[in-house]
């Protein structure tokens, strides 16, 4: 392990400031781990939320256990991690220390470096609390985070990895059993994947801008959206545009309570689209975004949710584009709308209704579990939403 950090050292041109502590887990342990350090600040109400939010997109069904899905996905997933609270390198070893174990311990490396040198939580605001605020923020640090480590896997591999080392790796990866991952519904697959795919492609476009200067930089000067990992090309200028929430909901208050309120960003909606649409229709459709607001509600009782989702295009053209893509959509997912016309419309669907408006660069997309609810959420968020200050 210490051979492998001076490695890790002498490529990626971070330094050490101190040792780590190193601890081995078996899968068991790992599972435990799982529970307290990644999913000990989530509760089962948030876990709950979120799912509502994402069964209401389309994305999974509304009975999915979210919570226990991640604790035996990454209980699947993860070879190693490094816990920045405790500052500790903890690998998972099965039969050995192996090409897997020593590829992963590589890479969780790279995050100790990260840690020391910009301070994952303090100095980059990378903290359980602050990602609640602005998860759109937080998702494209992570891929940052990720990619970096990534792209020094990469490195490591063409100048450190003998035939011993690869052939064990190779092995490794051919055994490993993902059927966790597998069954699960596509957007979590992908939600895990993106900050390492999507993130690698980031950083290395950075790297061949600059060297891992340009990485060093894009830390002292974090992306901060998903736009911006996408695409590198827009990447540090092209800034989310803050819309203000309604600034008096008082009138919903005594029926509904504002159970969520985020940014979506544009991997998000990409991935919602993706569900009814093809590839590129999809890609092209979110690729002028420039910012949003998500906001959940549920009753009193928790039976019944709504959500509103407002979106500020780059320009007019993608507004009118996305909304093009947007009727289709909801054609093959709600069926033929009650009501259309070139900038509206409405569908009736088993359980809801769903109504679309576009107003110059501004898109909003409510459900809602009946028309008389639908009727006070278009009231109570006027639209279009001011642009914040």
């Amino acid at each position: 392990m210490r051979q492998l950090e001076g490695q890790v050292v002498q490529l990626r041109g971070l330094q050490p400031t101190h040792d780590v502590d190193r601890d081995l887990l078996t899968p068991e342990q790992l599972r435990e781990r799982v529970e307290q350090d990644f999913l000990g600040d989530y509760s089962q109400e948030e876990a709950r939320r979120d799912a509502r939010l994402l069964s209401m997109f389309g994305l999974v069904q509304p009975d999915l256990d979210l919570h226990e899905l991640y604790v035996e996905l990454l209980s699947e997933q993860v070879a190693g991690f490094y816990d920045s609270q405790d500052e500790e390198m903890l690998v998972v070893c099965g039969t050995g220390f192996g090409g897997l174990e020593i590829f992963t311990y590589v890479h969780e490396y790279v995050h100790a470096l990260q840690d020391q040198t910009y301070d994952l939580e303090a100095g980059l605001n990378f903290s359980e609390e602050a990602c609640d605020l602005d998860g759109e923020r937080c998702y494209a640090l992570r891929a940052l985070i990720e990619g970096d480590a990534s792209l020094l896997q990469e490195q490591w591999l063409r100048t450190y990895a003998d035939d011993e080392i690869l052939e064990s790796l190779l092995v490794s990866l051919g055994s490993l059993d993902s059927a966790v991952l597998e069954s699960a519904p596509d957007y979590i697959q992908a939600e895990l994947t993106f900050p390492y795919l999507a993130g690698l492609s980031f950083a290395r476009s950075l790297y061949l801008d600059g060297g891992w200067a340009a990485v060093d930089a894009a830390f002292q000067n974090p992306p901060v959206s998903t736009e911006q990992i996408i695409h590198p090309e827009r990447y540090p200028r092209d800034k989310p545009i803050r819309l203000s929430p309604p600034a008096n909901l008082a009138g919903l208050q005594d029926e509904w309570d504002l159970t969520l309120q985020d940014s979506l960003g544009e991997w998000a909606t990409q991935q919602i689209l993706l569900n009814h649409l093809p590839g590129e229709a999809a890609r092209q459709a979110a690729g002028g975004w420039g910012g949003d607001l998500v906001f959940l509600l549920e009753d009193d009782s928790g039976d019944r949710a709504a959500l509103v989702l407002v979106t500020q295009w780059d320009t007019m053209r993608d507004a009118h584009e996305f909304s093009t893509e947007f009727f289709e959509y909801a054609e093959q997912r709600f069926g033929e709308p009650a009501h259309r016309d070139l900038a509206e419309a409405t569908w009736a669907f088993d359980g809801g209704v769903s109504h679309f408006i576009r107003q110059s660069n501004q898109t909003r997309w409510i459900i809602a579990p009946d028309g008389e609810a639908l009727s006070l959420l278009q009231s109570a968020f006027g639209f279009p939403l001011a642009i914040a200050p």
